[in-house]
């Protein structure tokens, strides 16, 4: 696969999280994928376990998005700029508890470093200020 072939797929990626396709989230992943969310420091391994985290954020933000702002690639990772954006309509359930919803709109920016193994995902790291999104949904003082 080209790099240019392997940013394509980060982006649909991003694109089966932005329309809750979790069957195209999931056919992108390796079966044993490792899922580093270095914000909220959780870290699973497996497409099942992964597909729930997404799922777990669609639910809190369920017209949650992320829109790619630049994409590098590099033999077989690539790395993604994006900006999430949302709406807190939904329980955010963390390592902390659950935080209720809170109707508050969040606009966070990101980077997923990705790893692929042929055209499936192997490695995926998002990172973010858990400190920020809280703040924004209330959740933690400015």
């Amino acid at each position: 696969m080209t790099e240019q072939d392997l940013i394509k797929l980060a982006r649909e990626n991003v694109e089966a999280y932005n329309t809750g396709d979790w069957q195209r989230l999931k056919a992108s992943l390796a079966s044993d994928v490792v899922y580093d969310e270095v914000g909220s420091q959780r870290r699973m391994q497996g497409a099942d376990q992964l597909v729930e985290a997404y799922k777990g954020w669609k639910q809190a933000l369920p017209d949650g998005k992320g829109t790619i702002k630049n994409a590098f690639a590099s033999g077989n990772s690539v790395a993604i700029e994006l900006t999430w954006t949302g709406t807190q309509s939904g329980p955010l359930v963390g390592p902390g508890g659950t935080i209720p919803p809170s109707g508050k709109s969040m606009s966070l920016p990101g980077v997923q470093v990705i790893t692929f193994q042929g055209d499936k995902i192997k490695e995926l790291h998002q990172y973010f200020d858990l400190m920020t999104l809280l703040q924004q949904i209330g959740a933690a003082p400015q």
